[in-house]
């Protein structure tokens, strides 16, 4: 299993910017001749223009990477090899797959294409930066990428539109309407409607109390909670802002406890199948404690066990997705047992400023 250098910030290793020792630099970052600086790459598109090979190299005595990691994500405008070939040029650290959307043909075609990519950003077999572990197969022509596979989590979706056949409807809420949230089944069997719409999350109404609000679809729609009925397991809402809702939207409940599980069943099949692409990191979605982080890592040893890794084969290292204020409320115990953090903002940017309104957090 070859690893990329990747900076993480963990408490388990007693620094706020290392190298994990999990993790082996496979080659000598090489820093571009331009004075291009990258912070973020999405693979929708790419156009750069660096030096060639071997305008590129620097001295041994330089040979300590780069100091920012380039995370992208890749999708179906990028996963054919010559868009990844450039992003590879380009810089790209570690490619993001996500699992909420990816296919298996997808993550096999762009694994697959990942390590066909020769990289130009390798000199472990020209500069012996890294002693005994360089090698002629970590040089530029062999440079391999990490890979990250993001888990869609124990999501909180609305239920299906009613006569939506084509997947693509959607219904309008208006201000000042009245809607009531169920979690019955026989309501996700009927359909939603912009007067009754079906919730996946069974304890809806234990978590919820009147006054919170309820974020539909990333906030495109607001609810404040009028009424809940313990008894009925329903949760009437007030709309407050007039917005179209598609099927399947996902919500949002700020500085609501809920008892989701750390894994879905999906993403229980999903992290067997990365392991066997041989994934280096798994970024653990809707974390909301350290249990949560201890479970992930249980499971992937056991599989670890069932796919017959050696003993010494490193797991996949779990970077935990803080989405909600229950998990920056948890930061530092999620903290102690993650290899790294990943603050997602859609998630826990609505849900820390609609709760948490005036309060300054820091990570």
């Amino acid at each position: 299993m070859i690893r990329g250098a990747l900076s993480i910030a963990s408490r388990r290793t007693g620094s706020s910017s290392i190298t994990s020792p999990r993790l082996r630099p496979s080659a000598c970052i090489r820093r571009p001749a331009s004075s291009t600086s990258f912070s973020a790459a999405t693979a929708a598109s790419v156009s750069t223009s660096f030096a060639e090979p071997e305008d590129l190299r620097v001295r041994p005595n330089n040979c300590h990477g780069s100091m920012t990691k380039i995370v992208a994500t890749i999708g179906p405008t990028s996963e054919q090899l010559p868009v990844l070939q450039e992003l590879v040029h380009a810089g790209m650290t570690v490619m993001r797959l996500n699992f909420s959307h990816a296919t298996v043909e997808e993550v096999e075609l762009r694994t697959g294409n990942l390590k066909a990519c020769k990289g130009r950003h390798g000199g472990a077999a020209e500069l012996p930066c890294y002693g005994d572990n360089a090698s002629p197969e970590d040089g530029p022509d062999n440079n391999v990428r990490a890979t990250l596979l993001d888990t869609r989590g124990p999501e909180i979706r609305t239920g299906k539109l009613a006569n939506d056949d084509s997947g693509h409807e959607t219904v309008t809420f208006e201000a000042g309407a009245t809607v009531t949230l169920h979690t019955d089944d026989q309501w996700a069997e009927d359909g939603s409607t912009n007067a009754d719409l079906y919730i996946n999350y069974a304890n809806l109404h234990r978590s919820v109390v009147p006054g919170m609000k309820v974020l539909l679809d990333d906030g495109a729609i607001i609810l404040t909670v009028a009424d809940v009925d313990i008894d009925n397991g329903t949760v009437t809402c007030t709309v407050d802002n007039t917005g179209e809702l598609r099927s399947r939207a996902g919500v949002n409940l700020p500085g609501a406890e809920t008892d989701l599980p750390a894994m879905s069943d999906k993403d229980r099949v999903d992290i067997r199948y990365g392991m066997t692409k041989d994934v280096d990191f798994v970024a653990a979605s809707f974390i909301q404690n350290a249990d949560g982080v201890r479970e992930i890592r249980d499971y992937m040893t056991k599989c670890a066990e069932e796919l017959g890794w050696d003993d010494g084969m490193p797991l996949p290292l779990v970077i935990s997705k803080i989405e909600s204020t229950t998990g920056v409320k948890n930061f530092d115990e999620i903290l102690e047992e993650s290899d790294g953090m990943l603050l997602w903002s859609t998630g826990c940017g609505y849900a820390c400023c609609m709760s948490c309104a005036g309060a300054s957090v820091s990570i």
